[in-house]
């Protein structure tokens, strides 16, 4: 049987934690929470389920899902997100991965989106493949924003969703859109992108396109139009924020 460790990156998710927790109950030999200084009654709860707490600053995604790779006792790691919660056919796909030979590094897995009250089937959201089942000899997690695994070969496919409850509110999701926008338009201005106002005009409406047209968000309704809109907004934030920081450099240099 492949002996397997669950990995978990937290800050003030006591609202979600719970959901996830009981879902993978049985799943794992053990599960290893990391904390980057929650307020809330996240580490209480991880620890009243059995999880294995530790504590390290936030620096990125990547190093912070590294990190508890390295701390966890078994090889093979489950990595999972607090607001994300494992179908009873995933589960069911993770034990019979266990009680067989694994035939490759990683294993990756379909994320179904919770939005507004709805699943969402299209929009770009789904399938949502996500690699999150690796031999961490094999592949470790690389990219600040956009983290992603690194490994040699193909990965398998688990049958089953992976279920990622998102925002529940309009405002939340704005609140998403400025933070990530923020972090990305720093992250292009220190790899030495310049160029934004082209981009911010074209990519804009492109994004729209992208997800409510050729990603099928009609399909979804008004969570699809939803969805289109923030993700252009996004872009037009991100081209926004990098043109300010572009002029604020070119005035402190004058």
């Amino acid at each position: 049987m492949n002996r397997l460790s669950i990995c978990i990156i937290t800050l003030n998710e006591a609202r979600d934690l719970p959901r996830l927790l009981k879902s993978a109950e049985g799943v794992a030999e053990e599960i290893v929470l990391v904390d980057s200084g929650s307020t809330d009654a996240t580490v209480e709860i991880a620890r009243a389920a059995g999880a294995r707490v530790l504590t390290r600053a936030w620096t990125n995604y990547s190093e912070q899902k590294n990190f508890a790779a390295t701390q966890a006792s078994e090889d093979w790691i489950l990595l999972l997100d607090a607001d994300e919660e494992l179908s009873e056919e995933l589960r069911a796909s993770l034990l019979k991965w266990k009680a067989a030979a694994p035939q490759f590094p990683v294993y990756e897995m379909a994320r179904l989106a919770w939005f507004l009250g709805a699943w969402i089937h299209h929009s770009r959201w789904y399938p949502d493949w996500q690699r999150r089942l690796f031999d961490r000899r094999k592949a470790q997690f690389s990219g600040a924003i956009h983290e992603s695994l690194q490994f040699q070969g193909a990965p398998g496919r688990l049958q089953g969703d992976l279920l990622h409850y998102t925002v529940r509110s309009l405002q939340e999701q704005r609140q998403k859109s400025e933070e990530y926008s923020t972090v990305s338009a720093r992250a292009m201005f220190e790899s030495g992108r310049r160029e934004w106002r082209a981009a911010k005009w074209f990519a804009t409406p492109w994004a729209w396109i992208r997800y409510f047209v050729l990603g099928a968000g009609f399909l979804d309704g008004y969570r699809g139009f939803l969805i289109a809109r923030s993700a252009a907004q996004t872009v037009w934030l991100k081209y926004t924020k990098l043109g300010e920081l572009v002029q604020q450099a070119a005035r402190e240099k004058q």
